[in-house]
């Protein structure tokens, strides 16, 4: 059965070389997650975004996290599969670029994976990452680099550099839905700098994914 999540893995091939690279590169987010939240066997973590596409590339917090009953996820699908893959993990439906049904400081760490890219426009962006520092004490976001020379969602090589040639090439590809704001933005450390200017909290923006200098598979943001 198809799921609300299906198209942001539809460049995915199940046990392929882009899902490996894409398990890597997931493998190494958690890792830089871990590092930089630090958190406890007590911390309380709300997972913003995950998928009810259960694989091995998807939801790399669940699959990896040692204490999974202190997860709180949300997604926009009801969450039958991902209920049924990480039965400890509270899970919770939400609608888009709404206010999270949470209250202050209700968690010691927010993330998303994936997400921020897809929200819709640049201000529902800053709304996003003002919502999950309302709600968390420590947020960690992780999006794919617009610099990687292969693009995530379309596997086109390269032409993703600027907006125009990225639209063009998605028009003759039969992908011009990734060309659109409302379905991605790609993202560039500039771009994450200047979503956290407004915060009034450190802020940190790097490489992580799979490290290759400047063209590094994604970016993180960590505020604390």
């Amino acid at each position: 059965m198809a799921t609300v999540d299906d198209v942001y893995y539809e460049s995915i091939k199940p046990s392929g070389l882009s899902e490996r690279l894409l398990v890597r590169a997931r493998d190494r987010i958690f890792r830089d997650f871990m590092d930089r939240m630090r958190p406890t066997a007590e911390s309380r973590v709300l997972d913003v975004g995950v998928s009810d596409v259960i694989s091995d590339g998807a939801n790399v917090l669940e699959r990896l996290y040692p204490h999974p009953a202190q997860i709180t996820a949300c997604g926009l699908g009801e969450g039958d599969a991902f209920r049924r893959a990480y039965p400890q993990v509270r899970y919770q439906q939400i609608e888009p670029n709404t206010r999270l049904d949470f209250a202050n400081d209700a968690f010691e760490i927010a993330t998303a994976n994936a997400v921020l890219e897809h929200v819709g426009s640049v201000d529902h962006q800053r709304q996003f990452v003002a919502e999950l520092c309302r709600v968390a004490r420590k947020v960690f976001i992780s999006v794919p680099h617009r610099y990687f020379p292969v693009e995530h969602h379309t596997a086109l090589p390269i032409v993703h550099f600027t907006d125009r040639t990225f639209r063009i090439a998605c028009t003759f590809a039969g992908k011009s839905k990734w060309a659109q704001d409302e379905n991605l933005i790609l993202m560039t450390r500039k771009q994450l700098w200047q979503l956290a200017g407004s915060i009034d909290r450190s802020v940190a923006v790097g490489h992580t994914g799979l490290l290759l200098g400047p063209l590094s598979s994604n970016l993180f943001l960590a505020i604390h």
